[in-house]
């Protein structure tokens, strides 16, 4: 078989992966369904386990990096637990929405979570809603910086397969 139509998938994977990735969307996931299928269109002659295995860790390190960033930094600015899975399931109700754009509505989805977790579950005499604004801007920081960790490790992911390619 020819390189050409594996090597076509694995570069429109490649670039769809990278673009998904701001979106909140499994873009990294996208991209190592690349280096799989590169390699099953190949006989797996240039992507071996070792390639898939490292592809895979680092796509699973991605949504870690994800999970924790949008955590730590919705605690940092001065959230909750409760707030921090607020923004968590507002970011992916808001990426899901697209309102208007996806990235502009997983950002505002993660603010309005993280906002309605510290407000309404915590709300008390001793908490503000600053403090609430203040969490969902620590969950929308900690998007952006996840999003952007993501993007390096797609990155990352992306060289993997070219070499994969090139060698084969």
């Amino acid at each position: 078989m020819s390189h050409v139509l594996p090597a076509l998938l694995l570069g429109v994977c490649t670039i769809l992966g990278l673009v998904l990735v701001p979106f909140g969307l499994p873009g990294l996931w996208v991209m190592v369904a690349g280096v799989v299928g590169y390699g099953w269109l190949t006989d797996f002659r240039s992507v071996g386990v070792a390639t898939i295995a490292v592809a895979l860790g680092l796509a699973f390190l991605g949504e870690l990096l994800e999970w924790w960033l949008g955590f730590r930094l919705a605690r940092t600015f001065g959230g909750s637990r409760r707030s921090a899975w607020g923004a968590l399931v507002g970011g992916i109700v808001g990426a899901v929405m697209g309102v208007p754009v996806p990235i502009v509505g997983s950002v505002i989805g993660a603010f309005l979570g993280s906002f309605a977790g510290a407000a309404l579950f915590e709300y008390s005499l001793s908490r503000t809603p600053v403090t609430a604004v203040r969490a969902g801007w620590g969950a929308v920081v900690g998007r952006a910086t996840a999003a952007a960790a993501k993007i390096a490790l797609g990155i990352v992911i992306a060289v993997l397969g070219v070499f994969a390619a090139l060698r084969g």
